[in-house]
């Protein structure tokens, strides 16, 4: 038997009003959401993240809700380039080597070659690759970038992507029938 407080530990998985996956809660507040009808059940293969039980009443809380209430969204601005955000971005890891010490920026365009001091620029590296690759651009060091820099994304949107990335074998191997 499952205890309360083990299932308050479980999360649902919130969508806007236009099913934009937003974030995830916990049980207790998507039990507030739809006990007060802000929210309603959004099934995905008749998925149930818990049953709760009082002494009057039972309720499924589904692994999923939908917003009923729409909310001004809150304007998010692109942060700007600074060390704290670059590290944040790159996941605190040198983006030619992979190592995790001595991380300093660097511009993948010198800025003495015309480069920018912006997200599409700017990377973490370490020191020694940092070094290694000098005043000039990661082809003519023979240096490979692990991956692209770019500006980081709205919270919600990196939420959702991440969403349906893990969901996708699921949808794909399921059949609607027309």
């Amino acid at each position: 038997m499952i205890r309360a407080t083990e299932t308050f530990n479980h999360s649902v998985i919130v969508f806007s009003k236009n099913y934009l996956p937003i974030s995830r809660i916990n049980i207790r507040r998507a039990i507030v959401l739809l006990v007060t009808d802000k929210a309603e059940p959004v099934y995905f293969l008749a998925e149930v993240a818990c049953v709760v039980r009082s002494p009057s009443v039972v309720i499924q809380v589904p692994a999923h809700i939908r917003l009923k209430i729409s909310s001004a969204e809150r304007v998010w601005k692109v942060p700007s380039v600074s060390r704290r955000e670059v590290l944040r971005r790159d996941k605190h890891q040198c983006q030619y080597c992979g190592s995790r010490k001595k991380l300093t920026i660097d511009h993948v365009i010198p800025l003495s070659k015309g480069g920018k001091h912006s997200w599409e620029n700017v990377v973490i590296a370490c020191e020694p690759c940092n070094s290694r690759k000098g005043d000039r651009k990661p082809s003519e060091a023979g240096m490979l970038l692990t991956t692209q820099p770019k500006a980081p994304i709205h919270p919600a949107i990196a939420f959702a992507e991440q969403f349906w990335h893990q969901r996708q074998p699921e949808f794909v191997n399921s059949k609607v029938e027309i």
